[in-house]
């Protein structure tokens, strides 16, 4: 295995953790402060976004830098 392949498992490993410790900052933050289910759902969504936002930017620039796009 070359080191470009197990740093590129590595970061996927990474933020794949990096993701799951966000969502459970955010329903930790639901937790604490008894936002109800309607709070913690608009919790999720909102702060989500900012997650999912970074994840889709991540996949678009490899498509470019493929030549998929």
């Amino acid at each position: 295995m070359r080191l470009a392949e197990m740093e590129s498992i590595a970061l996927n490993i990474g933020l794949a953790v990096f993701a799951i410790f966000v969502f459970f900052i955010i329903y930790d933050l639901a937790k604490k402060s008894n936002a109800g289910k309607f709070g913690t759902a608009m919790l999720f969504v909102v702060l989500g976004m900012g997650l999912f936002a970074f994840v889709i930017k991540t996949v678009v620039v490899e498509l470019m830098g493929s030549g998929h796009i």
